[in-house]
């Protein structure tokens, strides 16, 4: 994996691979906050680029290999900006950026800054932040602190994806060894700072293709009435809903994600979005 240098002590890790014939767009996949690139390289980006698309995928800092000075905040405004260096960075073909929950909201807010992009994909990202999302967001950080991301996990895994990648997973999950993380720790860095995240952005002025996909089991941060609401400010999108998944779309249905963005970048390409 090559490095973005930010700074001397700021670096971002990243794999880019250019589409295989003119005119194919590159999915640029924007993470969760405790992502990374294992959850787009282990089935979705190897199928879209066996289609001949191109996939730039990378870590925030703070994030797994990512490097940051001692005493920065990883604010939401950073991140973002990084997210737009990068792409004037690598240049991507025809970029279409990719994210996943408040990793949606952090790629549109790079196209609402002026970064071209070729469409927009909004993976479990349409949400308001009332009592109940404002609790889990504040009780992220002090799970967290308390014993890691293990604990969170731990914790909030059944409740974001589906019944049956639940049952599936179970066997890995609940074996304790959880450790506090200190405040400086990159994960510990990007919660206290995501609480400041602003969602009230201008969806009517994301005047470009959007997929906005929903999985229905995720009973954590999904409000549908909330969903339909901000979708119909979207001024050219398409959705899908998706009643057996929930949060974690990469790892619960890969193959059927892969499906879905080759659509919509097939789409893209032939002029049909």
């Amino acid at each position: 994996m090559k490095h973005l240098t930010l700074a001397p002590d700021d670096a971002l890790p990243f794999d880019h691979h250019e589409p295989a014939r003119d005119g194919a767009p590159t999915f640029v996949f924007v993470n969760a906050l405790t992502g990374s690139t294992a959850a787009w390289e282990a089935v979705v980006a190897p199928r879209l680029r066996e289609q001949g698309f191109g996939t730039l995928s990378y870590n925030f800092r703070g994030q797994e290999g990512a490097s940051f000075a001692l005493g920065t905040e990883l604010t939401p405004d950073l991140i973002v900006d990084d997210l737009c260096r990068l792409l004037e960075a690598r240049a991507p073909r025809d970029p279409v950026l990719t994210g996943l929950s408040i990793g949606g909201l952090f790629a549109a807010q790079a196209v609402l800054r002026g970064t071209p992009a070729r469409g927009l994909v909004l993976l479990n990202t349409l949400r308001e932040i009332g009592p109940r999302i404002a609790w889990v967001n504040d009780a992220m950080e002090v799970i967290v602190g308390a014993g890691g991301v293990q604990l969170f996990m731990d914790a909030l895994f059944p409740l974001l994806v589906n019944q049956e990648f639940a049952g599936q997973a179970r066997a890995n999950f609940l074996k304790g060894g959880y450790a506090p993380l200190d405040s400086a720790h990159g994960h510990m860095n990007l919660m206290r700072n995501a609480r400041a995240a602003d969602w009230h952005i201008a969806y009517e002025r994301l005047a470009l293709p959007t997929l906005v996909i929903t999985g229905h089991q995720d009973r954590v941060f999904l409000d549908l009435d909330v969903v339909d609401r901000l979708y119909k400010r979207l001024p050219d999108a398409r959705r899908e809903d998706w009643p057996d998944a929930g949060h974690l779309l990469p790892l619960e249905r890969p193959d059927r994600l892969a499906d879905s963005l080759a659509r919509f970048g097939a789409d893209l390409e032939a002029g049909r979005s």
